[in-house]
């Protein structure tokens, strides 16, 4: 098996090429086969180096390798332009200066069901000979068979005036001379390929096996979109998932092993990855459920893997005690700073957490709590700590939540954190107090 992941360099890597390249690559693991990239820029306005670098950095994000590539096709006009002439000269292309209105003018003659037929013109582009009879049979891997009548389709555009090859064309030809054996794609190609099947029968050549990937919807089952969340690979590590998850969760969305499993390590899926089990009906892409899926990948992580990726994330070092206390909150990377930030740049700012945490009984129970840590003696530790505060909840006969929310309202400066006790220990003995402090003696109440 052969297969080619080929994204045109217009832009960043979407969530849709993403799960496309994730196919092809679980496809060619699985049978022992070869991955290639291919960047298709024939589109020279819109194609540029800083998105290929794009495709590329998204690709190595997600860990998935190629054999091949990256190839450009644009390197390859010589061969394209060879087969144009290959086709002009058996007789099954042509030169044509008609354009959109004298088609238009045809098919008002011959009716819009039919497709347009020119004739040898000499001079113009080139448009493949679509014979009348017959049919354009696709046994697609995922949709089934597709019968496609000649006689709708149109003589083909395959070059312009200029000798400039066009998509369709390009493609076929890079196919075959990439000897790629199956074509894994999204479902809006699909109009494409009784296109290319023309071409590639043209050339007398034997085309691969095309499987066409369900489209990707939001949870509200319209195309994916911005307004669902990340669009994009880049979007998604910039919102603190890891590669793992992303794979995983993509995986899911239109393919299925049999069973109801719903985490999977990257070498199960290649295990057990089957076109076969490719699903026709769009997937529905779910940021909340891809969220839940990561925060458990991230529990499994060492406190040592959490560490290094929340400091490379953050772009901070020093962070395993703070990595510690919080690990059991975070669903992403991007969860973590906003959590335990407070630690390291100070107190957040919330006048709602002060109003309902820090009135007047607030204020009496943090000057117990602060006697109950200053007569902590060493070690100065989370045992410690949950022991004196215990002792001002016997005494005031309170409820933990009432003596826990204005520590940590007066060290957070908002009514979230990590665990209080952990909390309180990674600060220490002198920054807590001088926190508290600044509460007690402060006139914002």
């Amino acid at each position: 098996m052969k297969v080619r992941f080929a994204p045109s360099p217009t832009g960043a890597l979407h969530i849709g090429g993403a799960r496309t390249a994730l196919f092809n690559w679980l496809a060619a693991r699985n049978a022992g086969g070869s991955f290639v990239l291919r960047i298709e820029d024939t589109d020279r306005e819109r194609s540029t180096a800083e998105n290929v670098e794009q495709i590329i950095e998204a690709l190595r994000w997600l860990e998935l390798d190629w054999d091949e590539g990256p190839v450009f096709q644009s390197a390859n006009e010589e061969r394209h332009r060879a087969a144009v002439a290959q086709l002009l000269a058996s007789g099954r292309a042509y030169r044509s200066s008609a354009g959109a209105e004298e088609v238009k003018a045809w098919k008002a003659e011959h009716g819009d069901a039919r497709g347009y037929r020119g004739a040898e013109e000499g001079s113009g582009a080139v448009r493949l000979r679509v014979p009348d009879q017959g049919e354009v049979v696709l046994d697609d891997l995922v949709v089934g068979e597709v019968r496609s009548p000649n006689i709708s389709l149109d003589d083909l555009v395959i070059a312009r005036a200029d000798g400039t090859p066009l998509y369709n064309l390009a493609v076929a030809v890079d196919d075959l001379d990439g000897e790629i054996t199956h074509v894994l794609r999204g479902n809006d190609h699909l109009t494409n390929t009784a296109k290319q099947l023309l071409i590639i029968d043209a050339l007398g050549a034997t085309p691969p096996r095309y499987g066409h990937l369900p489209m990707l919807h939001g949870p509200d089952g319209k195309k994916l979109s911005k307004r669902h969340g990340a669009a994009s690979v880049q979007e998604l590590r910039d919102a603190g998932y890891l590669p793992a998850a992303v794979r995983n969760y993509l995986a899911l969305l239109g393919w299925g092993a049999g069973d109801d499993e719903t985490i999977r390590s990257t070498q199960q899926l290649v295990q057990r990855f089957d076109i076969a089990r490719i699903q026709r009906n769009p997937a529905r892409f779910d940021e909340q459920k891809l969220r839940w899926l990561n925060g458990r990948y991230m529990r499994e992580l060492s406190h040592a893997e959490l560490t290094a990726a929340l400091e490379q994330f953050c772009g901070r070092e020093g962070l395993a005690p703070a990595a510690a206390i919080s690990a059991e909150k975070l669903q992403t990377l991007a969860d973590f700073w906003p959590l335990v930030g407070f630690v390291y740049d100070g107190p957040a700012d919330d006048p709602q957490a002060r109003e309902r945490w820090l009135d007047e009984q607030g204020m009496a129970v943090l000057a117990d709590v602060r006697e109950a840590l200053a007569s902590v003696g060493d070690p100065f530790d989370e045992k410690a700590i949950e022991s004196a505060l215990a002792r001002v909840i016997e005494r005031r006969k309170l409820k933990p939540k009432a003596v826990y929310q204005p520590l940590r309202v007066a060290l957070a400066g908002r009514a979230v954190s990590p665990g209080i006790f952990g909390t309180v220990a990674i600060l220490g003995r002198s920054q807590a107090l001088a926190r508290i402090d600044r509460v007690l003696t402060s006139t914002f109440r």
